[in-house]
Formats: C-alpha cells, structure tokens, sequence
C-alpha cells in the first residue's frame, strides 16, 4: 500500500477508534443496534440517525448499542432550520394528492415538527458516543466546545468546498464528503440550493483534500472495494457507506426495499423533495414519478412536507409496499449485498487492499 495511504489511514484509526477506515452512515430509521453492533464489532464504526429521535431515545440507543458492542458509533444531528412558512392552500392540494395514495391525510399532519435540538443535544453529550455528527449546517461555538470538553469528536456532513471550510473554521474534527451519488438526504447548508450542488464525490474529495487541514472521509456511490480503494487514491482517510448495508442481515428495512436495491441500476434512483420537504437520493418508484410530474402539487418545505406523508410512509411499510415507500437509495444500490454486514464489510476491505 502507497506509504502516504496507509499513513492517512493510520492516523484515523488511532484518532478515532477504528480496526478499518469503514464508518457505517446514520441512516434514520435504517440503522438499528444490531446493524451497528456487527459493523462495529468486524472493526468499523456503528451509526445512529438520530433526527427523528426524542431526546431519552438517543441514550436508549447507545446503551443497547454499548451492551453488545466493543467498536464504536456515531451519533448523527441535524442543525436545524427556521421554521418554514405555512400555506394551507398548497397543503390541502398535497393531502388531496397523497390520498391517492395512502390513507387520508389529517389537516392537522402538516404541523409536524422536528425534534428539540438543545435536548437532542444534550442528552448525546449524556450517552458519550465516540462522535457526534451533524448534516445540513454546523455547530456553534459553544456547541463545539461542549463536544471537545466531553471528548466527543465531531464530523461535519459537507456538499460543497465553501461548508467543509465553515465546517472546519467551526472546530470539525473531519469533515464528511457526502457526493451527489449518496442516498438519504443532501446535507447542503442551504436547504434550497441542495439540487444545485450536485457535486459528485470524486469532484468533490480530491478538492476538500487539498484545502482542509483536516481528516476528510468519501460518502456517496461507495458499495465494494473498488470504490474505497478510489476513495482512499483521492485523498479520503476512511469512507463512509450506507446504501451498501441495508441489505444485510442485521438491516431490518423492509423486503420490498431489500429486493428493489438489487434490481435497480444507477440511474433508477432520483433525488426527490417529496416524501420529507428535502432534498434526498431515492428509489425512482410510481409514487416519486407521480408526484414529480408537472400537474402534481409541488413538496411542502420540511418537515411540513414529512408529516404530511407520514400515514402513507407508514401504511407502506406495513403492507411491503414499494410503490410509496420512503426508500432512500444511493446510486450504487445494485451493490448492496445480502448476508451478515460483517462478512460485507470485510470482503469490501479485503479486496480495498488488494486493489492498493
């Protein structure tokens, strides 16, 4: 292996706790204990998606996770937005359209609001998890001094040169890459220009590494080794990988969701407003075409937008039903692997090494 690679490598493994420069992705609602534990325990990094968790969820989840694991996790927050203007015109357009749907749409369903922050916050300064990640904006001051004085690292979710330097000015201890080829939602800073800074990763990477003074870890279209060996050529010190373990074993997405990755191709998934009021990578399905068409009522802003879809999203899990699932996808979904996420994992290591 190239000495300047295995130096970056190394020097992330010792900073921050891990066997393999492989870090599980927080994908709310898809990244359950027993993903992570497995992923942690082969060497990696296990991951919570903590956005739509109350605030005694987060020490419930690092508990159970500690319970089985020796490896460590990341904790992942969003920085929230102002809350968005409201329009009770345009929401009755989009409940009448996701009847269409899914089950009736209460007028009360767009009222839906995001998690306190400042509890979120500080019930993950309680759970001490290895890192606290944030997406969509950075911490303050205080904030990031609080992290340090806990001995919490912080990684900063980036899209664009400009956050990965705010990210970096605001005490990030690495910053993520997150390329336009990443499933779930973008982390752009500024909600409305998400679809406009749609850099892919290997634009991406090898710029934020020749500016940053700090760690930068490749997230986006990564699902075998063939793409952590290029992500660790262009400068990353680890990658960070999603999509390529929700078909695993200890993944407990739906298995309509699990079949759909399989049999998708790069360009069969899209990013789409329409299930949360941001911008994020899915599986192109009939509700997503639908509701992109011209004459459909345009996404409501979040989380105006996830509460409004919330009934569907949740009638669609329970009856296995792709067609209005919320089924983030990445754009290497073809790739996601059944079997033990351990076994994954390694494998995808086992060859990173071989191609460097």
């Amino acid at each position: 292996m190239n000495p300047d690679i295995r130096r970056r490598i190394d020097d992330f493994r010792h900073r921050f706790g891990v066997e393999l420069p492989i870090l599980l992705a927080p994908m709310a609602g898809a990244c359950p204990v027993a993903l992570s534990q497995a992923l942690a325990n082969a060497g990696g990094m296990g991951a919570m998606g903590a956005v739509l968790s109350q605030p005694q969820d987060i020490g419930r989840w690092m508990a159970a996770f500690r319970a089985g694991a020796s490896g460590p996790a990341q904790v992942n927050l969003w920085v929230p937005d102002p809350p968005p203007p409201r329009d009770a015109a345009a929401e009755a357009a989009t409940r009448a359209f996701l009847e269409r749907w899914g089950p009736p749409v209460p007028v009360e369903a767009g009222d839906a609001a995001p998690a306190d922050f400042d509890a979120q916050f500080a019930a993950l300064l309680d759970a001490r998890p290895a890192v606290a990640s944030t997406i969509m904006g950075v911490l303050s001051a205080e904030q990031a001094r609080r992290l340090k004085d806990a001995g919490i690292h912080w990684f900063a979710c980036a899209t664009t040169l400009e956050e990965a330097r705010l990210a970096q000015a605001a005490g990030a201890d690495a910053v993520v890459a997150q390329g336009m080829e990443a499933g779930g939602h973008r982390g752009a800073f500024d909600a409305g220009r998400a679809e406009a800074q749609m850099t892919g990763l290997f634009a991406l990477l090898p710029r934020l590494v020749d500016r940053l003074d700090i760690p930068v870890i490749a997230a986006g279209g990564i699902a075998d080794g063939r793409g952590v060996a290029a992500a660790l050529m262009l400068g990353a010190s680890a990658v960070q990988v999603g999509t390529a373990f929700l078909a695993a074993e200890e993944s407990d997405i739906p298995d309509a969701w699990k079949q759909a990755l399989a049999d998708s191709e790069p360009e069969g998934t899209r990013v789409t407003r329409v299930f949360s009021g941001r911008a994020g990578r899915a599986l192109d399905t009939a509700h997503v075409r639908a509701a992109e068409a011209g004459d459909a009522p345009r996404p409501r802003p979040y989380p105006v937008q996830r509460g409004l879809t919330a009934g569907m999203r949740r009638q669609a899990k329970a009856d296995d039903r792709l067609e209005t699932m919320q089924a983030w996808a990445g754009q290497a979904a073809w790739m996601a692997r059944r079997g033990p996420a351990a076994g994954i994992l390694r494998a995808m290591w086992q060859q990173a090494q071989a191609l460097l």
